[in-house]
């Protein structure tokens, strides 16, 4: 095994999990092992308390007249739940079909490391970094970032720089360069339904009282018209429409069509806002989506009673120029509009992150083009992503500059789920890529 896997492999085996108490000590560890392995390339190292898990910084010697690069990444990692469903160890990883399997071997401490490792490599061959340098790690992005924007404010001078760079997104195609431009933001919430005091004998009271379960349905399919169209009063407003360029270079953007979105997520069919492809429902446009929804009896064979309460929990995710407050607000409207007689609503809001866009034809992104085609063949491809990392704008509302998404995530490496897995191709291609984004972002 190359001394980069070593690496790899000892960054994966910490169960750097933000979300569970039990895991306080291992983030903790994985933050040391952080401050450990840069301080051991010779870079200023600091590890910074917060309220919850600790942010790691490290910067090389800043010279004059160099252009400062801020780099960003997350080491703390999801749940790995439900851990019968794993081929191996989620913490314990393991090498099969060119692949790392391991929690965290994609999101992010795959690719994260390939950043430093770049970064070591340079060092290495030429004693000196081409760029001022800052890295800027942090332990909570699985728990949304509660720390790091008020980190941001107070530590605004020591994170000036001129562009920030992530790979924490996806790669359009195996062995594809690829440049994120754009994000989509999140809204979130919670609905209750509640009708009678407690659970009732359907037989006796069906038909005389109103059912929340029925409720919570009918307000989920008041959500959207038969196309998929989202019906929110004024939730199409201010969304900016896609360029024509965009519809152009997403069309050509390998295994985009429905029918790799069909082998990739297993659906009988594609569906959604009409007159769109699929590559620009994902990218380019807003969704209002059920995440969970119950209500009554969940065991096996039947109880027949009306349910005293349901709920349901909804995500909507969002492109330019929608605010997430403005769309909370008229979601909220919406459902208090649309709620049946005879139940009682409460809309709970949850989190929220703005979308993000950037132009990517802009002299860092070009550099940042150059870079990805010294690493990988052909043109890169220019997508936005269909997720969020809500701190990228707050990046940009903070400190004032841009980021670049240098993703090297692919479709099925199974992010958030059981048997997570990053290729060992695209983690040595990120270390070249590192050595090369550096170079030209000097330029």
């Amino acid at each position: 095994m190359t001394p980069e896997l070593q690496d790899l492999f000892a960054f994966l085996s910490f169960p750097s999990v933000s979300t569970d108490s039990k895991h306080k000590s291992d983030v903790l560890d994985c933050a040391d092992w952080l401050i450990k392995k840069l301080s051991s390339i010779g870079l200023e190292t600091q590890l910074h308390e917060t309220p919850g898990h600790p942010i790691v910084t490290a910067k090389n010697k800043h010279l004059p007249d160099r252009k400062t690069v801020l780099i960003y990444g997350h080491y703390d990692v999801q749940p790995a739940d439900p851990l019968d469903l794993w081929d191996t160890p989620p913490f314990a990883p393991e090498i099969r079909d060119a692949k790392i399997w391991a929690r965290g071997a994609t999101d992010n401490k795959g690719q994260m490391l390939a950043h430093i490792l770049g970064i070591e490599k340079t060092l290495s061959e030429k004693g000196e970094l081409p760029v001022n340098l800052i890295l800027l790690f942090e332990g909570e992005e699985e728990i949304g970032s509660p720390s790091l924007a008020p980190f941001l404010e107070t530590h605004k001078e020591f994170l000036k720089n001129d562009i920030i760079a992530i790979s924490d997104t996806g790669m359009a195609a195996p062995n594809t360069g690829t440049l994120g431009y754009g994000l989509r933001g999140v809204a979130c919430a919670e609905v209750k339904i509640t009708g009678p005091a407690r659970d009732l004998h359907s037989g006796l009271f069906g038909g005389t009282v109103a059912n929340p379960a029925t409720a919570v349905a009918r307000l989920v399919a008041s959500l959207h018209l038969p196309d998929g169209t989202v019906a929110i009063e004024g939730f199409y407003d201010a969304v900016r429409p896609l360029e024509a360029w965009e519809r152009e270079m997403w069309a050509k953007v390998p295994g985009t069509s429905d029918k790799d979105f069909l082998e990739v997520t297993g659906s009988p069919e594609t569906f959604g806002e009409p007159n769109y492809s699929s590559a620009e429902r994902t990218w380019g446009r807003p969704t209002a989506e059920v995440n969970g929804i119950g209500g009554g009896y969940q065991g096996e064979g039947s109880k027949t009673v009306i349910p005293a309460e349901a709920f349901v929990k909804l995500s909507l995710r969002l492109v330019p120029d929608q605010d997430p407050q403005t769309i909370l607000a008229q979601l909220k409207t919406h459902l208090e509009k649309h709620c049946p007689p005879g139940v009682n609503i409460e809309v709970e809001i949850g989190h929220d992150g703005k979308p993000y866009a950037c132009d990517p034809h802009s002299d860092f992104g070009k550099a940042a083009q150059r870079a990805l085609k010294r690493v990988f063949p052909g043109e890169p491809m220019l997508i936005r992503e269909g997720g969020s990392i809500p701190i990228v704008q707050a990046f940009r509302d903070i400190l004032g500059t841009d980021t670049l998404l240098l993703g090297l995530a692919l479709a099925d490496a199974q992010i958030h789920s059981p048997n997570e897995n990053f290729p060992i191709a695209n983690f040595e291609a990120g270390i070249k890529l590192n050595q090369a984004l550096l170079e030209e972002l000097a330029k």
